[in-house]
């Protein structure tokens, strides 16, 4: 029993000294091209704080369109509507870039939709993950296609 307990008890040091040296390791550097695509979401996600208009009608493509949390599909003009007063609180994290072609690319990540704790209660769902479709027109990336879709945590 003693001598079970002693080698679990190496095998769980030697995990957590694995897993460390894990969370220790320097993360790999962006290419230009993620490093490009991600500040682009990330003016995405300032622009809708501050509801800029301008931001939305240079850099959406004609054709854009979006799924919303509802599953609902929504055109350009639904977009500009939607972010023209600005007060989105978004808060993005665990962004990604995927490569889908020469000139497309998707930026996918998670976010936590901020609101006041009285309209906590319905919808939009807090907990979203956003996936953005970006392509290259001439030397500019536009958006082209988003979607957002809740993310269900716990018992909801």
């Amino acid at each position: 029993m003693k001598k079970c307990f002693v080698a679990c008890l190496v095998l769980l040091c030697m995990a957590c000294t694995v897993s460390a040296q894990s969370a220790n390791a320097p993360a790999k550097a962006l290419s230009a091209l993620e490093q490009t695509l991600l500040d682009a979401e990330k003016s995405f996600v300032e622009a809708a704080k501050k509801g800029d208009i301008a931001y939305f009608k240079r850099t959406l493509t004609d054709d854009f369109s979006f799924v919303q949390f509802d599953g609902q599909l929504y055109d350009r003009q639904d977009m500009l509507d939607q972010f023209s007063d600005g007060g989105v609180n978004l808060l993005p994290y665990d962004m990604k870039v995927v490569t889908a072609g020469e000139g497309v690319a998707i930026v996918t990540y998670n976010v936590v939709l901020r609101v006041p704790a009285a309209e906590d209660q319905g919808p939009p769902p807090r907990y979203q993950h956003f996936s953005t479709v970006w392509v290259k027109q001439g030397d500019v990336w536009k958006m082209k296609f988003q979607q957002m879709t809740a993310s269900h945590w716990g018992d909801w």
